[in-house]
């Protein structure tokens, strides 16, 4: 019987058609970029919006402390769930944690980040899931490389999402731009604006047509559930005895340190000093533009380990000499001056960023094909402890004193870095080309 392609009925039946796949990575693009402008605008104001008590600052730290935890098994409850059932699910973290900003108190805001820190395991989880089994279906049905149409779909999809912080915050900027400090008549309207932007990307999910990979049909009882959970944990500790491993989680943690240290220090030491609570958006916006753009970039430029190597010691080549110049020789300036060098930091910092985000990903996928899973729950592991270390510590030493922090763990990361692809992976390579021939 001959399908009718342009039926929506047949579509939602029959989820493997080509359209199918094409819409639910537009879909997914969509309710993310309209998710995170929200959320990752709301979390540059943090420090500044609730700084009495340092109560947004230690609210993203305990938040980062329940992301970090419940990263230990998030990929297990995606399982239970199915990927779409978590993405819809993992949104209401974000939704509930803006809301609790419109009453900003330790009751409203600490149960609110630790529910995050569960919803946002879960999310990118489901994301990192839903988006391979659609690119899988995809190239099963057109027989296409599956790494390449995974890859093109990642590429989507990160573009995408790497716009949140130009959109997010230029709303910020055109909401905040007349209120004096941000009053906070500008400041609710700014989050109910950000509240319903939230709500269409949650509807957007909705629409996701469920995908029937294997990693969503585990069945069980509540032991086998255990189990498995024992099993997760046993990978992640085995994958720790891999030298490689150890070599690059410095990389992975001084990857969550530069963006704590944008969200924490960059937008209240740096932006607001010379700027005001107002100019924060701006500021990240610029952030946001350099971030996608250098994203992009790297992504296209990356062949292999060498290519891979070359672009994170450029990056980081930059983040150091940001890190040098402020703790040696920056001073707030007036007038024009004064405008620019927040917004050059800005744009500078979101070169590096963009950088590590894709070269960690795609190097992890390179090492550690045969636990791809384990290796990146340690990403999210040593991402966000180091994020949680930096929103904690940052209330109680001197900015002077966290760029020294961050130049150490800058060296320490490069080093691990370098040795891992100049030395440890070259004999990981002669070895493999031993057994092919």
């Amino acid at each position: 019987m001959a399908i009718d392609e342009e039926s929506p009925l047949v579509a939602e039946e029959r989820p493997p058609q080509p359209l199918n796949h094409r819409r639910d990575v537009y879909l997914l693009c969509w309710a993310f970029l309209l998710i995170f402008l929200a959320y990752g605008a709301v979390q540059n104001l943090e420090s500044t919006m609730n700084s009495e008590g340092d109560m947004g600052t230690i609210s993203l730290g305990i938040l980062y402390v329940s992301f970090a935890i419940f990263s230990l098994v998030a990929s297990l409850v995606v399982k239970k769930m199915g990927s779409k059932n978590a993405l819809i699910l993992g949104t209401t973290g974000y939704w509930l944690f803006i809301a609790a900003n419109l009453k900003p108190s330790w009751y409203t805001m600490v149960p609110a980040s630790l529910y995050l820190g569960f919803a946002a395991s879960i999310i990118w989880v489901g994301q990192g899931t839903y988006l391979t089994s659609t690119a899988t279906s995809h190239a099963n049905d057109h027989n296409l490389h599956e790494g390449t149409v995974i890859g093109k779909f990642n590429g989507e999809f990160w573009a995408m999402f790497a716009c949140h912080q130009l959109v997010g915050n230029l709303v910020t900027l055109a909401l905040l731009r007349d209120e004096e400090g941000g009053t906070t008549s500008g400041t609710t309207l700014l989050l109910i604006v950000f509240l319903i932007s939230m709500t269409l990307g949650t509807i957007l999910m909705c629409f996701l047509s469920k995908r029937n990979s294997k990693e969503e049909k585990l069945e069980g009882s509540v032991d086998t559930f255990s189990s498995s959970v024992g099993s997760s944990l046993t990978s992640m500790l085995n994958l720790l005895l891999d030298m490689r491993i150890l070599l690059v989680i410095p990389l992975m943690a001084y990857s969550g340190l530069q963006q704590a240290f944008v969200w924490a220090e960059y937008t209240k030491e740096i932006v607001n000093p010379v700027l005001g609570e107002q100019g924060v958006g701006g500021a990240m916006a610029i952030y946001g533009v350099f971030d996608a753009i250098s994203s992009l970039a790297a992504g296209r430029f990356t062949s292999g380990l060498s290519s891979i190597t070359m672009i994170v010691s450029g990056g980081m080549l930059i983040q150091l000499i940001v890190l040098l110049w402020l703790l040696l020789n920056y001073s707030a300036a007036t007038g024009l001056l004064g405008t620019i060098l927040p917004l050059l930091i800005g744009a500078l910092w979101g070169i590096g960023d963009g950088v590590l985000n894709t070269q960690l990903s795609a190097l992890l996928g390179i090492l550690f094909k045969h636990d791809l899973e384990g290796a990146f729950a340690q990403l999210k592991l040593w991402q966000s402890a180091s994020i949680a270390v930096v929103f904690f510590i940052s209330t109680s030493i001197s900015f002077q004193a966290m760029l020294v922090i961050m130049l150490v763990g800058l060296c320490l990361s490069m080093a691990g870095f370098l040795y891992l692809t100049l030395n440890v992976e070259k004999a990981f390579a002669g070895a493999g080309a031993g057994r092919a021939s």
